[in-house]
């Protein structure tokens, strides 16, 4: 090698010092800013059907926010609430977990002597280690008692009602059941006594104030708001500014200002510079109570409704909107549950999972678009305390012999008053391809007996690991409920 002059060794030096330094400031230039968190809204109904949108045919009103939302993101068709019931599935949305393998089951009253165990690591639980603020505005009902209150199970906030509001001294049964008054409740404090229909009117407007308050206190840090609105939940009650409006009475002027509460959300968001990196869910607890009539829902032609296994009971609407992240104007009919929420979101947000067994699936493939995956093979349909009614693999469900409520062949109640139906009638084996046949009114048992067997062999695991009354077998792997003697 050729001896290089002292002087021009050095001079050579400087250059490539000064292209080494250029270089690196122009990496740390390019170099994009690390993407923050997404915040997090999750919108849960109470009794809303999977026909009660009008983007899903409702009918004598309009959802134009709803709507909206599922053309900026993507609708969910084949989206199941993992018990069609109050508590079980609330239970199931914030822990991941079928709810009976938490002994959380039916709709919990007030005083109950069970609910959400603090020791379940709940959806806010997670994120709230991650830095979130957790915020829940709405309907809790996963215990009253106050060591199952959000407060202790994850949340940074709370203002809403304890359970169902219809658990009130003007409930019809309300000689059984002796109700007690049903008060609000901020934080773990119990607040104004809710006594009237008049009262009830402004549980909608209580509740989107509250939650348009939680996006601008924390719009500078990322947060979770869960909004479970109580309604349409009877008894029906809207504001005056919603009252009347509508072509389909109080149910459709309930719908008209639940819409406007969703769409004062998401304008909320837009205003705070907040749309594009937030994500918004919009899903509902379980499907319509039908003997109500004129003030129930709509299943958009499933069978039955709530309380039970049928499609109707569980298959309710999903709309998923992330500007940029999930596609657009897209639908997908991939089977999901509300089990699948927290895994997925918990790891969107960057967030761990719970450290004891959950159910839920990741779909964030799918989320984002890739349709050629299938997060979710099959789904038990579990009810009351620890029944597997049907199971489900792919497009194929199985109904097992059960005692069971139906609606069919009862008139519907009027004017907020229930019909009559029946827990007790008996459902024989039935096998459906949910293709073809989506309400359930096709046994194929007989032409499908490889299918039964097969399907009989998924139970099988379930019973092991879960239990089953109607064989009266005791699962593997329950957990116990928190209780108020512990």
């Amino acid at each position: 090698m050729a001896f290089i002059p002292k002087r021009l060794s050095r001079l050579l030096l400087s250059v490539f010092s000064l292209i080494g330094l250029g270089l690196l400031i122009s990496a740390w230039v390019e170099k994009p800013a690390p993407a923050s968190p997404p915040n997090v809204v999750l919108f849960f109904m109470d009794d809303l059907g999977y026909g009660d949108l009008s983007v899903t045919g409702a009918l004598d009103y309009t959802t134009p926010n709803l709507d909206r939302l599922a053309a900026e993101g993507t609708r969910f068709t084949n989206f199941l609430a993992a018990q069609a019931v109050c508590s079980a599935s609330r239970a199931a949305l914030l822990t991941g977990c079928y709810p009976n393998r938490l002994g959380i089951s039916g709709a919990l009253g007030p005083n109950s002597l069970i609910g959400l165990n603090p020791n379940e690591e709940t959806l806010a639980d997670l994120l709230k280690e991650r830095g979130y603020a957790t915020g829940i505005f709405g309907k809790w009902h996963l215990g009253d008692n106050k060591k199952f209150l959000p407060l202790q199970q994850g949340f940074d906030e709370y203002y809403g009602v304890p359970y169902s509001h219809d658990m009130w001294p003007l409930h019809p049964a309300q000689a059984q059941a002796n109700y007690p008054p049903l008060r609000w409740i901020e934080g773990n404090e119990q607040k104004e006594e809710i006594k009237n229909l008049d009262d009830a009117s402004h549980i909608t407007s209580n509740v989107t104030e509250r939650a348009i308050s939680f996006i601008r206190n924390h719009k500078k840090k990322p947060f979770f708001l869960y909004v479970p609105h109580p309604l349409p939940h009877v008894p029906l009650a809207a504001s005056a500014q919603f009252k009347g409006k509508s072509a389909r009475g109080i149910f459709g002027d309930v719908l008209t200002e639940l819409d406007w509460s969703i769409g004062k959300v998401l304008d909320e968001l837009k205003q705070q510079g907040l749309e594009k990196n937030t994500l918004v869910i919009f899903i509902s607890d379980n499907g319509p109570w039908l003997n109500y009539g004129d003030h129930a829902g709509s299943a958009g032609g499933f069978r039955e409704g709530k309380g039970t296994s049928f499609e109707g009971g569980h298959r309710v609407p999903c709309l998923v909107r992330w500007p940029g992240v999930v596609p657009a104007g897209r639908v997908s009919n991939k089977l999901l549950t509300t089990m699948d929420i927290l895994p997925t979101v918990a790891k969107l947000c960057g967030a761990r999972l719970p450290k004891q067994r959950i159910d839920g699936v990741d779909w964030i493939a799918l989320l984002k678009g890739d349709n050629t995956v299938t997060p979710r093979d099959h789904f038990y349909y579990y009810y009351r305390k620890n029944s597997l009614e049907a199971v489900r693999q792919g497009d194929w469900k199985l109904v097992f012999a059960h005692p069971g409520r139906t609606y069919e062949g009862f008139l519907p109640g009027q004017n907020g008053k229930p019909g009559p139906s029946t827990e007790t009638h008996e459902f024989p084996v039935a096998l459906y391809d949910l293709r073809r046949d989506p309400s359930e009114r096709y046994d194929v048992k007989e032409q499908h007996p490889e299918l039964v067997a097969k399907l009989e062999k998924l139970a099988e695991e379930a019973r092991i690991d879960l239990g089953d009354d109607i064989q009266k077998r005791t699962g593997a792997n329950v957990r116990e409920p928190g209780r108020v003697s512990q």
